[in-house]
């Protein structure tokens, strides 16, 4: 057999076959905590709108972020389905419900007495989430977490 070319549809196909850099990855979650946390200092409304942002951030169909957070827009990267496609609202919920903890814990600061007694228990699951993702992300082969394998996502790198 011949040796195949590469046709243009190919060589235009996103660098997603593979797991996606850790670094950049990395730099977008501190961007979108960063993001996230300005958000929560917003009294009494800040913890909800941080904990939307976490939920909603890579499903939001605004021409300015296309379906991905602004960490992974500025780091050109985009979560997409096991299949490809664009990661909607739904998905998004699914794959992130776990960092919207953090939210919550904000919200809890205004809740006097049982608010303040919950911020160490909300706490303590949202460390010990953070760390098995951390460890999932480092180890599973296409650097998919537990909210990837949850919502059936991958993150791969993109031109744009």
């Amino acid at each position: 057999m011949a040796d195949e070319q590469a046709t243009p549809q190919q060589e235009s196909k996103p660098k997603g076959d593979g797991k996606a850099d850790l670094g950049k990855r990395f730099v977008a979650a501190l961007i979108d905590a960063a993001i996230a946390v300005v958000i929560g200092f917003i009294p009494i409304i800040g913890g909800i709108i941080s904990a939307a942002y976490w939920l909603l951030r890579d499903g939001m169909d605004f021409d300015f972020m296309k379906k991905r957070s602004l960490g992974k827009k500025v780091m050109k990267l985009r979560p997409v389905t096991l299949d490809g496609s664009p990661v909607d609202m739904v998905v998004s919920i699914k794959r992130n419900w776990m960092f919207a903890l953090g939210g919550i814990v904000q919200l809890l600061m205004f809740i006097p007495v049982i608010g303040w007694a919950l911020i160490p228990v909300v706490g303590v699951i949202a460390l010990i989430l953070a760390i098995i993702e951390i460890i999932l992300v480092l180890t599973d082969p296409e650097g998919r977490r537990m909210g990837d394998k949850i919502a059936g996502t991958k993150v791969i790198e993109v031109a744009e």
